[in-house]
């Protein structure tokens, strides 16, 4: 049998290193992450790579809440017009393709939103509301293409590759903000199963 780390340990690290994270968010980044989400007409959302899929995950949650959210990429995804609101999932906040559609939703007058680990970025020099999620990264020599080459963290690189806990912890922070929101706008479950997809 192959020997291998203890797959319990791995998830206790990983587990241990999200609660790190969450203590470490800022109430106020959050607040107007909400708010930001609350008062836009709509939601466009996108990422690359792992980031791109947590995006997606968020955009159908959001849809399922009631809100009108879209994927930027997608063949139905409208005209961005003033009031909207990107939320960008980059890690280093310099992922080239993500960067150059902030740029160009900015030139739209749209509102910008990034989940990042790297406020000090080409996107966070031009986010509305920026979060902060992780603070511990590699350095990369290409920062414009990190999401397909970043590691982890300098100590366990080997037990999460690739950006791993950026994308998990993007994902359980955006679950939190729809359940935060669920509270807010008082919205029960049985509202999100109405909007829950019915034709698979």
């Amino acid at each position: 049998m192959t020997e291998c780390k203890n797959v319990q340990d791995m998830i206790r690290l990983m587990a241990s290193k999200l609660t790190e994270m969450a203590n470490s968010l800022s109430d106020e980044e959050v607040s107007q992450f909400i708010d930001e989400i609350l008062g836009a007409k709509s939601i466009y959302v996108m990422g690359a790579g792992r980031s791109g899929l947590v995006a997606k995950s968020f955009a159908m949650r959001l849809m399922h809440l009631g809100l009108k959210s879209y994927v930027i990429g997608e063949t139905i995804t409208p005209a961005m017009k003033e009031g909207d609101t990107v939320v960008a999932f980059s890690g280093s906040g310099e992922t080239k393709t993500i960067a150059e559609l902030c740029e160009t939703a900015k030139g739209l007058n749209g509102k910008i939103c990034l989940v990042t680990s790297k406020q000090d970025s080409r996107i966070g020099k031009i986010a509305d509301c920026t979060v902060v999620i992780e603070s511990h990264r590699d350095q990369v020599d290409d920062e414009s293409a990190e999401y397909e080459i970043r590691q982890m963290m300098g100590d366990h690189k080997s037990f999460a590759p690739l950006g791993t806990l950026f994308e998990t912890a993007s994902m359980v922070f955006a679950d939190s903000i729809i359940s935060a929101v669920m509270e807010i706008i008082e919205c029960e479950e049985s509202d999100l199963k109405g909007r829950h997809a019915n034709i698979e």
